[in-house]
């Protein structure tokens, strides 16, 4: 999969369907990691897959920490999805969409190696 562009943003915004990084406006769920951004097809934490999160996995070395943001609500990671992150020794933080974002620009901020998942929300 091809990330939308290169480089690691901060989020901007959060919120009506999408995100918004570097003044850009993306629809849809998104997993940005220090090797990229890359839209993420799905609309609720019980679509994530072992194969939705191939940008994770492909990224693996290149981040710390991996935070996982669930929508609206924290919710629980799928078995086969959290053993395939444990699985390479990556121990996602899991949480509702809004935290997960403070948290990733706080990381970012910090020049911590991080990773982000993002579930959008309305």
């Amino acid at each position: 999969m091809k990330p939308r562009f290169e480089g690691q943003p901060a989020l901007e915004a959060y919120g009506d369907g999408g995100f918004r990084l570097n003044g850009q406006r993306f629809e849809g769920s998104l997993i940005v990691t220090p090797v990229g951004v890359y839209p993420w097809d799905l609309t609720s934490v019980s679509g994530i897959t072992p194969e939705s999160l191939a940008p994770v996995v492909e990224a693996a070395g290149a981040f710390d920490f991996l935070i996982v943001g669930t929508g609206e609500h924290m919710a629980s990671l799928p078995g086969a999805a959290l053993a395939r992150l444990t699985s390479l020794a990556i121990f996602p933080d899991v949480m509702a969409t809004g935290p997960a974002c403070r948290t990733y620009n706080l990381m970012l901020s910090e020049n911590r190696r991080v990773a982000a998942a993002l579930i959008a929300v309305a």
